[in-house]
């Protein structure tokens, strides 16, 4: 019997199609040169993370797969200057054109735009999409457990310190924190919402925390909607929370931000 496709399985097929795509125009021998001809970074996402207080990465997505549209008017650019003026420490910029109507563009603005460190939320599954997320002026890059293998991993932390760029290595489960753990990932991400099937249990970070070591940056992703959510989750250990949509649906992003850090 052929096995059902999972969305995160169509999110993967499809950024390997994009990813042919954008090869066509400009194949990988270029666009590696293209990474390497630019200033080395300095693992700026990494180290805006590692701060006594708890970090925060707020999200510019203009839709998910989840809940649909979530912001049909998307003015990125001051979405991305009202969360640095609200002190958030990194923004992640979703990429993804089909689920999560991203762009690659939305990202190479948004870093020029502003001095915080940009994170390139993507499917990576292609060393490509990593030298193309340096040249479009990213901090850092998601690798994802559930579509890479331990091996992939490696080699892709391999390249993003090669570049000097930071990876998230996002897990959702035990099987796959040891998996990011054993590849040495520096910061790993426990991702409440499982991409398979699109649920959120925000208990999920709470009970994986104790299995990664302290000296590994730890983020919480997903499903974190109240100043209680985000208290709980800095006293189970969270170095780091990404927050996408309760920050994206406000009105003032700075009120909601402040809003989140009330419970501290």
């Amino acid at each position: 019997m052929e096995k059902t496709q999972t969305i995160l399985d169509k999110l993967a097929d499809y950024a390997k199609e994009r990813t042919e795509i954008a090869k066509s125009r400009v194949n990988t021998t270029e666009i590696k040169k293209m990474a390497f001809d630019m200033e080395k970074g300095t693992f700026a996402f990494e180290k805006a993370l590692k701060k006594d207080d708890l970090a925060f990465i707020l999200e510019c997505k203009k839709a998910s797969p989840s809940k649909g549209l979530i912001a049909p008017d998307f003015p990125y650019l001051q979405i991305a200057r009202e969360y640095e003026a609200a002190g958030a420490d990194c923004i992640s910029v979703l990429t993804e054109p089909k689920w999560f109507l991203g762009s690659n563009d939305y990202l190479k603005e948004i870093a020029r735009e502003v001095s915080i460190p940009c994170l390139r939320k993507d499917f990576t599954v292609d060393e490509y999409m990593i030298y193309e997320a340096k040249t479009l002026g990213a901090s850092a890059v998601l690798l994802i457990c559930s579509i890479l293998s331990k091996g992939q991993i490696e080699e892709y932390l391999g390249i993003c310190d090669e570049l000097g760029l930071s990876a998230i290595v996002e897990t959702h489960d035990e099987k796959e924190v040891e998996t990011a753990v054993s590849a040495n990932a520096r910061i790993i991400g426990v991702n409440n919402r499982n991409l398979k099937d699109f649920t959120v249990d925000s208990d999920n970070s709470r009970r994986l925390r104790e299995l990664i070591p302290s000296d590994r940056i730890f983020v919480s992703e997903s499903g974190l909607k109240t100043p209680e959510d985000v208290a709980n989750i800095r006293r189970a250990g969270a170095d780091a929370v990404l927050i996408g949509e309760t920050v994206m649906r406000a009105a003032d992003k700075a009120a909601a931000l402040k809003n989140l850090r009330s419970a501290l």
